[in-house]
């Protein structure tokens, strides 16, 4: 018998009759790589395709106006994330609860604690996970030197950026007291931490009968572990990328991350799906948590798609249990959840 969770499936009555609201910047796009925002676009086209070619009864939104009066809807798939605006993240699923519509994903709260990159480090150093020092420069709040680290290299990044939006690196205070400002004229509060040579390790979990299940891990391991990697990177708008993602195979290193993400799944859970992330450093091995991505990136390209086709699901398959779960969660479905064939 496979060690493996079977796939979920929506019976076809429910998905002809529940209306599904499917909201991201990019819902209505037909064309290729968008020039600021890259892949991204992309991503979004093939969610909306993917989630057609369930044969859900599927609307179509590109912001959030859609749910400032109350919408004709049953479920709301949310991806609009960035919104252009400090804490944006909350947005949609706080609309959805001013309304009353379920929706896919971790409650308002448990967003921003995970969004926030300090509120979430500070949760894992209270369940006793090792977390590199840094230091939290808010907009308004004075810039002490005396709050950061000492290293010999930092990132400085948005307090709540997704894909190292906005990320840059100094070598000593004056730096990194410029790129803090920078981040503040922006509208950003600003996070600044060592920065750790080495690869990352994320960990991408999805609800199966109502209890996270980990998926494959995999490690983004760096050509060079000493790259910063950017924005621009991630969103496929330059070229020459150095990394390969593929499954962690050390055993040991394996062991470690996983019991890590469980701890942490403690402190989020129910959050239908997300991924975990931890950063090895090449030189002496530890394994540093760095950050919690409960809405991450469910294009077939990335992450948690890659962990979902090496136990032999279907991208399809891999957002259908996202949604079919999340609907069973909310009692949408009741007792009528079939097992996948």
């Amino acid at each position: 018998m496979s060690r493996h969770p079977t796939p979920r499936s929506i019976p076809a009555n429910l998905k002809r009759a529940l209306r599904i609201l499917f909201i991201a910047k990019h819902a209505r796009w037909e064309g290729g790589v968008h020039p600021e925002d890259g892949t991204h676009a992309t991503y979004h086209r093939e969610m909306r395709s993917t989630l057609e070619a369930l044969g859900l009864n599927l609307m179509l939104a590109d912001d959030y106006r859609v749910l400032f009066d109350e919408p004709l809807v049953d479920f709301v798939f949310p991806l609009l994330n960035r919104g252009g605006f400090l804490n944006s993240e909350m947005m949609l699923p706080l609309l959805c609860e001013r309304q009353g519509v379920p929706y896919l994903g971790a409650s308002p709260i448990l967003r921003g604690l995970a969004d926030d990159k300090h509120l979430s480090k500070r949760a894992a150093v209270a369940q006793g996970i090792p977390t590199a020092p840094w230091a939290i420069f808010r907009q308004g709040a004075p810039l002490e030197q005396a709050q950061v680290p000492m290293a010999e290299r930092y990132v400085i990044k948005p307090n709540a950026s997704s894909a190292s939006w906005g990320v840059g690196d100094a070598y000593d205070w004056a730096g990194v007291h410029s790129a803090v400002i920078r981040l503040h004229e922006e509208g950003h509060d600003a996070i600044v931490e060592p920065f750790i040579e080495g690869h990352d390790i994320e960990v991408s979990v999805v609800t199966v009968d109502g209890a996270p299940v980990i998926l494959p891990t995999q490690i983004v391991e760096q050509a060079d572990p000493g790259l910063l990697r950017t924005y621009q990177e991630k969103r496929n708008l330059t070229a020459g990328q150095a990394y390969e993602i593929r499954p962690l195979a050390d055993p040991q290193v394996l062991a470690v991350v996983e019991e890590r993400a469980r701890e942490m799944m403690r402190e989020f859970t129910p959050f239908d799906y997300g991924r975990f992330e931890f950063r090895i450093d090449v030189t002496t091995g530890a394994i540093q948590f760095l950050e919690v991505n409960l809405n991450c990136n469910l294009w077939s390209r990335k992450t948690i798609a890659m962990a979902a086709a090496q136990i032999g699901w279907s991208h399809g398959e891999l957002i259908e249990t996202i949604l079919a779960e999340s609907l069973r969660r909310q009692g949408l479905l009741g007792q009528r959840l079939d097992v996948a064939a």
